[in-house]
């Protein structure tokens, strides 16, 4: 995510929800009228179409929305066990999805009437600490009210806190997102994100905040077979193709590029593609006598793909031999 940039997105109106209220209610108050009313379940089964892989990740989603689900019916028969604490950790390399699925659980929430309006507003550090002294608040509190009746996303979350620097305002911004996720909980769901490790030493250091995060979910990452698919669909959603070559060939790029450093999943599949577009189009432009079909505009060759310098095994990994 670019730093200093909120991004909002906001989910469907909601079968069933009425709108502007907290909680709703399925006329026969059992599991099947909800399902109906809510249409959950078309969303579960989407988020398994959408997204490769992550099967831990989507039987935690899986048990969130019954849970919710169930409390829901239970309400509307008269056995109320409190609001649910909804604040949620996603942690996991970059690239695994994490951005994604938290889109899919702010709509699930909507649907389920436990969020007013199903949007996500994703922030970094930048978004909520200011740079002098009495910034930090007026810049936190902005964009807790942005995302209240919604999921506000904070992507590594860790950089919050900086006790290494005694003049950095990053403790207040989390003071002030304590305070808001315990009083207003009902209102607004916090979901934190980032490297495991990371988020397991900032919640040491931050116990105040570890209390109040009610569901862990990690992102494994994606296997070789996996990326490669992922990859398939980019490329046709882009209206390109690999030829037979270029496929085998790009799983050799990956089992190579998984084993350097910096790899980022998703996003390493996604800019290894991009460049691969690249030496596409600059191939078709040293020979335009080639590009005379459609077939040659769309499909993306081995050699293509072996002009990476990840190819070039005595060559040092950087950002750009992706």
């Amino acid at each position: 995510m670019t730093a200093n940039t909120t991004h909002a997105t906001t989910a469907g109106p909601a079968a069933g929800v009425e709108t502007g209220t907290a909680r709703t209610r399925g006329t026969a108050g059992s599991v099947v009228s909800v399902l109906a009313d809510t249409g959950v379940n078309e969303m579960l089964l989407e988020l398994d179409r959408e997204l490769i892989g992550l099967v831990p990740v989507k039987t935690r989603i899986r048990e969130i929305a019954a849970l919710l689900l169930i409390d829901r019916v239970r309400q509307e028969r008269g056995f109320s066990a409190g609001g649910p604490s909804l604040h949620m950790c996603f942690s996991g390399n970059p690239g695994t999805g994490k951005t994604t699925v938290a889109m899919k659980m702010a709509a699930i929430l909507h649907r389920l009437g436990y969020i007013r309006k199903g949007h996500l507003i994703a922030v970094t550090r930048d978004d909520l600490v200011g740079q002098y002294i009495g910034h930090t608040a007026p810049k936190t509190k902005e964009v807790l009210k942005k995302a209240m009746g919604g999921v506000l996303f904070i992507d590594e979350a860790y950089y919050l806190y900086r006790p290494e620097n005694e003049r950095d305002y990053g403790q207040e911004a989390i003071e002030i997102l304590l305070q808001v996720m315990e009083n207003n909980r009902d209102d607004l769901v916090v979901i934190l994100a980032g490297y495991k490790e990371r988020m397991d030493r900032f919640f040491e250091s931050n116990p105040g905040m570890s209390s109040r995060i009610a569901h862990h979910i990690d992102f494994p990452d994606y296997q070789t077979d996996e990326l490669a698919l992922i990859g398939e669909r980019m490329l046709d959603a882009m209206h390109y193709r690999f030829d037979e070559e270029a496929k085998s060939v790009f799983k050799e790029y990956l089992q190579r590029r998984m084993a350097q450093p910096h790899f980022a999943n998703a996003r390493s599949v996604r800019n290894a593609l991009d460049r691969a577009r690249l030496r596409h189009a600059y191939r078709l432009y040293s020979h335009p006598d080639l590009a005379t079909t459609d077939e040659a505009l769309t499909t993306i060759s081995a050699a293509d793909l072996r002009a990476s310098r990840v190819f070039a095994e005595a060559e040092p990994d950087t950002a750009a031999s992706q």
